[in-house]
């Protein structure tokens, strides 16, 4: 396959999405280390704090066989001026694949066009595709299937939101999205799920209504209201989102099966009460441990 890279869920297809999903289940359900990618180095660049993404990376990258690279900006030139262009192009001679975690897209996308290796997302502030893949696996565990389904996202309009709004729409999902006024997810993004979902038999919806977006609903999900770069405005945020907390009256509004999710970490109390987050209702921690699993997925039909 040629060189490829996975910068947002725009990358891959609805018929890629499900070879992508089915493998990560099989991987997940027979956890055996694989050589598949033996005498590959994969470089993860973190330029914005992880514990999920960095761990998970970690471990996908030794147990497909690969040897991982963990390093933040700072222990780059990059913390010295070099551009991104520059650090891909030499990272490029040295190892097989970059996974990025960064604040802009465009330093993403500049590193992935100077690297003739693949680079993958592994969070900007535009998206988070790596976390949409591990959310629509969790879903599809839980129901057997993801076409027809209606997925809720009630918070901020951020990065989450958007690689959720181009999953379920790839996957031929109903996706119903509620924020505060102001707090949409970027226009472009929603309509490009629009496009998507028209393909696909799904739908896309975008609110500031979190009951009735939430209403019959098989899938709840929220994430923080200050993501990372905003804790300066996390106060105000507390004020403005009180009323989009996902607790059990909101989750009563879903259907009885429902499942909530969570990319974490959460702070309990404020997007999602402590009750919800360890009821019965939760796939939070499968959604978690998915995260292994998908990415051991991608990084082997992207490196192998």
């Amino acid at each position: 396959m040629p060189e490829r890279d996975f910068l947002s869920v725009e990358d891959i297809t609805s018929t890629e999405l499900t070879t992508l999903l089915d493998r990560a289940a099989q991987m997940k359900a027979d956890r055996r280390p694989s050589g598949v990618l033996a005498g590959k180095s994969v470089a993860m660049i973190f330029e914005k704090p992880s514990t999920r993404t960095r761990v998970s990376f970690e471990v996908a990258i030794a147990e497909l066989g690969a040897t991982p690279l963990a390093l933040s900006a700072a222990e780059l030139q990059l913390g010295r001026g070099e551009t991104v262009e520059d650090t891909g192009r030499v990272l490029a001679r040295f190892v097989h694949a970059i996974v990025v975690r960064t604040f802009g897209q465009d330093r993403l996308e500049g590193l992935a066009a100077a690297a003739d290796i693949p680079v993958i997302n592994a969070l900007s502030d535009l998206e988070h595709p790596c976390q949409a893949l591990a959310d629509l696996l969790t879903i599809r565990e839980r129901f057997g299937t993801l076409a027809g389904l209606k997925l809720a996202y009630v918070g901020d309009g951020n990065n989450v939101a958007h690689s959720l709004l181009l999953a379920g729409a790839l996957a031929g999902m109903h996706v119903s999205v509620a924020t505060p006024a102001g707090y949409e997810p970027i226009p472009q993004i929603v309509k490009r799920a629009q496009e998507m979902a028209s393909e696909t038999s799904g739908s896309i919806s975008v609110g500031t209504e979190a009951p009735s977006a939430v209403r019959d609903a098989d899938a709840v999900y929220t994430d923080v209201w200050a993501s990372m770069g905003q804790e300066a405005e996390a106060t105000d945020r507390k004020l403005i989102f009180a009323p989009f907390q996902v607790n059990q009256v909101l989750v009563a509004r879903a259907k009885s099966e429902a499942i909530v999710l969570h990319c974490l970490p959460a702070h309990r109390g404020e997007e999602i009460s402590g009750d919800v987050l360890d009821g019965p209702r939760s796939a939070v921690w499968d959604q978690a441990e998915n995260r292994l699993h998908v990415q051991k997925a991608l990084l082997e039909w992207l490196v192998a």
